[in-house]
């Protein structure tokens, strides 16, 4: 049986559309429902209750759309709300950590950074992380202010962006760090500017392959495939801001949207 219901997928802002990207292109044939809280970005700044209230009025949103699964493509919210959002609903969810148990493979040093925002850096499913696969690895964690925003904004290199990437490697760089999670979807679209600055000793992680690797997983598990070989699946894009803002920021950072952007009153 093949089901043609779309992927539910959401994040504060457009960080999400890397994992995005990832899902069209493993999962070609699934429509996906993207919907960004533009309004409300960044996360990473916020209480758990209230990003646990701003997820559950967004699940709600994909679920009068028809969702069949949905991607919590937002490290701050998988950290701080989806334990409550299995529990609050009966459908599979799939969301994205640091991905600190392949940079503690991966790493030679024994030293891995994460750079990350405060809602995650204090979070219980970060230090479980540590526990369980770094407990012979050194973890050094960054918090870094301001980097969210400037990416929100498109600003991705220049003088600014440049300032505050070499302020918050330094730290990591110094400590002796070899390999660099990157824990917030915000940030691989400044891998290039982090890449040149570490240098090709340092090697970087951005974990949404694997989160597209397990939505595949998840689909097929709960038999919600859509196995149509004919045609390629649809994106609808919401935001909570403005449509034309947001149109702007992702063409300058993805290229193209083809398909219309929507505002969500959430």
């Amino acid at each position: 049986m093949s089901d043609a219901r779309p992927v539910g997928i959401f994040d504060s802002g457009i960080g999400g559309l890397n994992v995005l990207h990832e899902i069209r292109r493993q999962q070609p044939t699934e429509h996906c429902v993207y919907v960004a809280d533009s309004r409300e970005a960044p996360y990473g700044t916020k209480s758990i209750p209230y990003i646990q209230g701003r997820c559950g009025r967004i699940v709600d949103f994909l679920l009068e759309r028809g969702a069949k699964a949905i991607v919590v493509a937002c490290n701050a919210a998988s950290v701080a709300a989806l334990s409550h959002l299995r529990r609050r609903y009966a459908i599979p969810f799939v969301g994205i950590v640091p991905a600190v148990k392949p940079a503690a493979r991966m790493t030679r040093s024994g030293k891995i950074g994460v750079l990350t925002t405060p809602a995650t850096a204090d979070s219980e499913p970060l230090a479980d992380l540590v526990e369980q696969f770094a407990y012979n690895v050194t973890v050094m964690t960054q918090i870094c202010p301001g980097l969210v925003p400037l990416v929100e904004r498109a600003i991705v290199d220049g003088a600014e962006t440049e300032q505050l990437l070499r302020r918050y490697l330094a730290p990591l760089l110094e400590g002796g760090v070899d390999t660099i999670v990157l824990g917030c979807t915000h940030y691989p679209f400044l891998r290039s500017s982090i890449e040149r600055i570490c240098g090709p000793g340092v090697a970087i992680i951005d974990p949404s392959d694997a989160v597209a690797r397990q939505l595949g997983r998840v689909l097929a598990m709960h038999g919600l495939e859509s196995m149509s070989e004919d045609r390629t699946g649809s994106t609808r894009y919401f935001t909570t801001g403005d449509p034309e803002e947001f149109r702007a920021v992702v063409e300058k950072l993805i290229g193209p949207v083809p398909d219309p952007v929507e505002h969500a009153r959430l």
